[in-house]
């Protein structure tokens, strides 16, 4: 279903999206600090653990896992970001904007405001 207009009844719409990008970067830059901060105590591990491998390795596993802990923690954290994001998208903010006369508006029949 396309959705149009109520406004000037065209059917250019774009999205805004504004909800999604914001919450994925909030997202993204928690989720990284809480991995880098739980791979911290990974990487202590996989220091002592690479010890036997001697100085070498004591240093990659240390590295290795934080850098790990880091990235997995951004990327869940910047995928629950957008999932929330998305909702206030569709729920509460006005996402749905007319290339043709710039109104902005919701597919919910409830938050019909006049924004320009």
């Amino acid at each position: 279903m396309s959705e149009q207009c109520p406004n000037c009844l065209s059917r250019r719409i774009g999205k805004n999206n504004y909800g999604k990008k914001a919450a994925g970067v909030v997202g993204a830059s928690a989720g990284t600090y809480g991995g880098y901060a739980a791979a911290t105590a990974g990487a202590q591990a996989g220091a002592a653990l690479g010890i036997v491998a001697g100085p070498v390795g004591a240093t990659v596993g240390g590295i290795g896992g934080a850098v790990i802990g880091a990235l997995l923690g951004g990327a869940t954290g910047a995928s629950a970001g957008v999932i929330l994001g998305d909702v206030l998208d569709d729920r509460v903010l006005d996402n749905l904007r007319c290339l043709d006369c710039g109104y902005s508006f919701s597919t919910d029949p409830d938050s019909r405001d006049d924004i320009r």
